[in-house]
């Protein structure tokens, strides 16, 4: 593979503001004091939680997919699948809304021309967060087309009529990807749903920074409780990456429970590692780790891989490391993308997501974003040999079977979700 350019933001860099491109052009947009945890204890069990039940849904509750509970999400009256044998629309500005750089601008081109006979452009419009976009897609001030998100935000675009059911008639190139994101656990029959990236929850380092083999601790997640690395690392700025990392390393498996006494041991075990090595709360470690600001961070799997083009010059990027644990028992997680029913061209928009599918295509986004697609024809030999992943990042690699045995972040109950804001914002304000 050929040398591609730094890049200044990553899929998860949070950024002041949002705004629109030029249709056919790219714009990328540039404390709390100690409580109990009383309401986590009457909250319904979480999804995932050792039971594998989820909430029932009633009209003040989300029901809530997990690998235990799978859910076949309904079909709201007036909202059906397009018909089939339909032309794209002609003249379209195809607005697609994702986090910054979280897709590779030569490949929307490519799609312009290959819809070229249709005069196609493609307006890119960004959001800072999952909980931003949202919010956005709901005022339905923008006919936003296609947009990114995770699955544990499809009960509320469901519920919220927020989304078009897919015809799976013009997605013909489901079949490129494994076949667990062809009937997937968050959207059985994916018939809202197609997969975009998977991605681990692990730790990243420079083994010329910290020489030790953090991976070879008999818990590696110990050093982030480490005084001797005090105010070299860094955990992610993200509430649920770093409780269920505490969580995992404090022994438990649910990384999206509602028990109160669970909560509030991880809540006591962040506010020491805040005493012992006073991290740094950043998602910029994708540079920040490559560049030696940080010689250590909590990270996602694809940071690390986009990690080797920030080296500086003169330092070579075999000193990057990256360790999830090997059996796949760690967080585990992947990105979709979907059609918005606020759209103006699901026509064009279905022939978005199938072009986005496609092997060729997703291996070239792949190159450039560094998250890795779900595609059958990658196997990590391969990813290796043909230089997508370097060899010193090869435990970056996510593997099919990891998806049977991790742990993924669930939506959780608005309950449940306010217990690990006050943690996290009681944790944020010692930061």
């Amino acid at each position: 593979m050929a040398d591609r350019p730094r890049r200044p933001l990553s899929r998860r860099r949070l950024l002041q503001a949002s705004a629109l491109a030029v249709p056919g052009a790219w714009a990328l947009s540039a404390c709390a004091r100690e409580q109990p945890l009383g309401g986590a204890s009457s909250a319904a069990t979480s999804a995932g939680a050792s039971s594998g039940a989820a909430p029932a849904p009633s009209p003040t509750a989300l029901q809530i997919a997990s690998p235990q509970n799978p859910v076949k999400w309904p079909i709201n009256p007036g909202n059906e699948p397009i018909a089939s044998g339909l032309e794209p629309e002609a003249g379209a500005t195809l607005r697609i809304y994702n986090y910054p750089d979280y897709l590779d601008k030569a490949v929307v081109k490519d799609f312009q021309k290959e819809y070229a006979e249709y005069d196609v452009k493609v307006e890119y419009s960004t959001f800072n967060d999952y909980p931003e976009a949202l919010t956005k897609i709901r005022t339905g001030g923008v006919p936003y087309d296609v947009t990114f998100m995770g699955y544990n935000f499809i009960a509320r675009l469901v519920y919220g009529d927020l989304i078009r059911p897919l015809n799976h008639d013009y997605i013909p190139n489901i079949q490129d990807v494994w076949q667990e994101f062809q009937n997937p656990w968050y959207d059985l029959e994916w018939q809202y749903t197609v997969p975009y990236v998977i991605f681990t929850t692990g730790i990243g380092w420079r083994s010329d920074l910290i020489p030790e083999d953090i991976g070879a601790r008999p818990n590696p997640y110990d050093v982030f409780w480490d005084s001797k690395y005090a105010g070299e690392i860094a955990v992610l700025d993200d509430d649920r990456e770093v409780i269920g990392m505490t969580i995992l390393r404090d022994g438990g498996t649910d990384v999206n429970t509602a028990d109160p006494a669970v909560l509030g041991a991880a809540r006591d075990a962040m506010l020491e590692m805040l005493s012992l090595s006073q991290p740094r709360v950043t998602i910029t470690g994708y540079t920040d780790i490559p560049e030696g600001v940080l010689s250590l961070s909590q990270c996602w799997s694809g940071d690390m891989i986009t990690g080797q083009y920030y080296m500086p010059e003169g330092v070579d990027p075999s000193v990057l490391r990256y360790w999830s644990p090997p059996d796949g028992r760690g967080m585990i997680g992947n990105d979709y993308m979907t059609v918005l029913k606020g759209g103006e061209n699901p026509v064009l928009a279905h022939h978005f997501l199938n072009f986005m599918l496609g092997n060729d295509v997703s291996l070239k986004n792949f190159s450039w974003v560094g998250y890795q697609p779900p595609l059958r024809s990658l196997t990590p030999e391969t990813m290796v040999a043909d230089g997508y992943v370097p060899e010193n990042l090869a435990s970056a690699v996510v593997k099919p079977e990891w998806f049977q045995v991790g742990y993924p972040l669930l939506e959780l109950p608005p309950e449940v979700e306010g217990e690990y804001q006050a943690i996290w914002q009681q944790f944020k304000a010692g930061a």
